[in-house]
């Protein structure tokens, strides 16, 4: 779809809840760096900076709506509820609610592989939309924006006393992949008894995923095997 005209991007903003002043900072946060590769005499501006921009802007809003909203969380507990909102998943089904795909900008190739799609497409796009709000129209309507899409999400986490377990997930992912379990190694102890840091490093087989620190050594395992994860997700450039 072209969304060059004010026609399509009036139906997109209706579907947003916003209205530009500029119109170019929309098209842009729509624009895949496949389609201005395309156009590049045109000088053709893509989204990849203002996603950028939009991921800070989204850790914040969450980050200070959970601050805000629940008090009496641990910060293990926050990190873990936000890492779940932000995630390319729930990113990119909230793309999907939105239509977002169905204006995205791409070139032949993107298109002819299904990029409207894409979990990774999707969710960038909406964080670029995000940066897009947030420059037109200031922190208040970025903030009004995402948290009326993400809020019940949220929510629904909290309520249910959500902790995400990231060692589990991993061992799921390293099984249905590699045929093995992930293998946790104890890589430095540091600080007094009372008071010690763990850290601890993730294999698969013999390739290293990442490290995490904690204050015991289940908080280190559960943060290397999130970092594991997120390592698979890049590598294999898909969502798991």
């Amino acid at each position: 779809m072209d969304v060059s005209s004010s026609e399509d991007l009036s139906s997109l903003e209706d579907s947003l809840g916003y209205t530009f002043k500029k119109k170019s900072r929309l098209k842009e946060a729509l624009t895949h760096k496949s389609y201005a590769h395309e156009k590049a005499k045109e000088n053709t501006s893509f989204n990849e900076r203002v996603e950028f921009l939009g991921d800070a802007v989204l850790e914040l809003i969450v980050s200070e709506y959970l601050f805000n909203s629940y008090p009496d969380f641990t910060e293990a507990d926050l990190s873990r509820i936000k890492a779940y909102a932000v995630q390319e998943s729930t990113l990119a089904q909230t793309a999907k609610d939105l239509d977002i795909g169905l204006y995205l900008l791409l070139g032949k190739g993107e298109e002819m592989t299904g990029g409207r799609n894409k979990a990774s497409l999707l969710a960038d796009a909406l964080e670029a939309v995000l940066a897009a709000i947030y420059l037109d129209g200031g922190y208040k309507n970025a903030r009004e924006f995402i948290l009326k899409h993400l809020t019940s999400k949220i929510d629904e986490l909290a309520a249910t006393n959500f902790i995400f377990d990231f060692k589990t997930k991993l061992q799921e992912v390293a099984q249905a992949q590699y045929g093995v379990l992930p293998r946790y190694v104890i890589h430095k102890e540091e600080g007094p008894e009372h008071k010690k840091t763990f850290e601890v490093k993730v294999f698969i087989k013999d390739d290293f995923l990442g490290s995490g620190k904690g204050k015991t050594k289940k908080a280190a395992a559960q943060k290397a095997a999130e970092k594991g994860l997120n390592m698979i997700r890049e590598k294999n450039e898909t969502n798991i």
